[in-house]
């Protein structure tokens, strides 16, 4: 009894390396015909961005990144990893047009379409989500290995447990553009503290010994994050909050770059303000995604009535507007959940959900709004907030994250925008911005379009050129 079971404790490493030497000589070799195939100087970039056809922030960093790279090399393949297969690259592309006004040289682009992006949807793991979402990651990277390997390997998602799949299998240099940790100390506290949250579920929070365990399991999970994060050869970071937690987590000062998310700030600068109508429209852009935390806004509209109760004529000429992507069925449930709580507030004549709004009608709503609106807690960063600043639109936003630390100024002198963390506080700012003068909000919005050039597409495109250097270096393609 005990031999055999010797004997299979000590064949299993061995098997397990065999299968892994023959595994990577497989992916190597095919690797080298690809690039056999065609020009032996052409460079194969891969960008792992499995719903590149969703329309939001990361979507438009996504697309700016290859237009960077398409304007600084010539001898380049792009190779774009997306789970979007129920489109076409054509209509991919011709999305990105409409949606980012974002023009791209078809001819090098191609896409290698992934059959089990399902794999990563949070809907399978009810619990253990960021364990499940993380190994499926790895399932899905494994696909895209297998049906690609690439040259260099850009994640432009967070998938960080994708990278040794490509460093240790098919050699492959490793960048990443880090939108916001999968875990941080921040919910780590949260789990420590008891407090409920969309990531921390209320019976959860409510029992010590579930707590005490979800803590050990976060713990755990942030060494394998940062095992898999060190991957990288380079790191890209959106925002300052963001840096701060990579830091913390994965220890890498000397890999890290804050490049800041492109924003289309020059065009929204040029916009001619239509502040001639009575109407008070507020706006509020984002995707559908349940951290952007839209009931809030609603709970603001509600309080903000309630300050108005004295004054019903000041009350109707407000509006609320929402607009945002669905990526998926989740997404369009949670539409369908906002626009109920409206009803239930007694707010459906005051709030409209837009979905999907093509570009030229969100320019219009831009011009048409005088107050933007934005409420997730540790928003990593807020393309949505800048946009709005550069449109000309007076900024209340969360006070935490991005917002806080990068960019709406709230002080004195020298402010820019407002900050609030409750309902209530929201509502009072609508509530100072609608009575304030019109020279005041003017002296706000004149700072916060002045404020946003920091954020644009061009300095987007020179940082992300030169934090990706590294991996385009002859000697580290060889």
């Amino acid at each position: 009894m005990f031999i055999p079971l010797f004997w299979t404790v000590l064949a299993l490493p061995i098997i397990v390396f065999i299968l892994f030497i023959s595994l990577r000589q497989w992916l190597l070799s095919r690797k080298q015909k690809l690039r056999s195939s065609a020009d032996k100087n052409v460079v194969h970039v891969g960008i792992f961005h499995p719903y590149c056809n969703a329309g939001g922030g990361g979507e438009r960093v996504l697309w700016c990144a290859i237009r960077a790279l398409q304007n600084k090399y010539d001898n380049i393949k792009l190779i774009i990893y997306t789970g979007d297969i129920e489109t076409s690259p054509n209509a991919i592309l011709q999305k990105a047009k409409n949606v980012f006004n974002i023009s791209l040289d078809n001819d090098n682009i191609s896409f290698v379409f992934l059959k089990h992006r399902h794999w990563i949807e949070a809907k399978k793991y009810p619990h253990f989500t960021l364990l499940g979402q993380s190994i499926g990651s790895m399932l899905l990277g494994f696909e895209a290995l297998c049906k690609f390997p690439p040259d260099i390997f850009i994640d432009t998602m967070g998938y960080a447990f994708t990278y040794p799949l490509f460093r240790f299998l098919a050699k492959s240099k490793i960048g990443c553009y880090v939108h916001y940790p999968i875990i941080s100390t921040d919910m780590l506290r949260k789990v420590q503290f008891r407090q409920s949250a969309h990531n921390n579920k209320a019976y959860v929070a409510r029992n010590p010994f579930l707590t005490w365990m979800k803590l050990v399991y976060y713990r755990l999970f942030s060494k394998m994050y940062q095992w898999t994060g060190r991957c990288s050869d380079t790191i890209m970071v959106n925002s300052t909050w963001t840096e701060n937690h990579i830091l913390e987590i994965w220890d890498v000062p000397f890999k890290t770059h804050r490049v800041y998310p492109p924003c289309e700030v020059k065009r929204l600068k040029q916009l001619e303000r239509e502040d001639n109508n009575d109407d008070i429209i507020i706006l509020s852009v984002g995707q559908f995604r349940p951290e952007k935390d839209h009931p809030l806004q609603l709970q603001a509209m509600y309080e903000l009535r309630t300050l108005l109760a004295h004054d019903e004529a000041l009350w109707n000429k407000i509006q609320l507007i929402i607009v945002g992507s669905c990526r998926n069925e989740e997404d369009y449930e949670r539409l369908k959940n906002m626009e109920d709580l409206s009803k239930h507030l007694s707010l459906e004549r005051s709030v409209q959900f837009k979905v999907n709004v093509p570009y030229d009608d969100l320019l219009k709503l831009f011009q048409r709004s005088k107050i933007g609106l934005h409420t997730m807690w540790n928003e990593h960063f807020g393309i949505g907030i800048v946009e709005c600043m550069a449109a000309g639109l007076i900024m209340i936003a969360h006070r935490s994250g991005g917002p806080l630390l990068d960019i709406i100024e709230a002080s004195e002198g020298s402010q820019n925008g407002y900050l609030a963390i409750d309902a209530v506080e929201y509502a009072e700012n609508i509530l100072h911005i609608v009575v304030n003068s019109s020279e005041n909000n003017a002296n706000v919005r004149q700072a916060a379009r002045s404020s946003v050039e920091r954020f644009s597409e061009k300095e987007f495109e020179t940082n992300f050129l030169r934090a990706v250097s590294v991996l385009f270096s002859k000697s580290n393609l060889e």
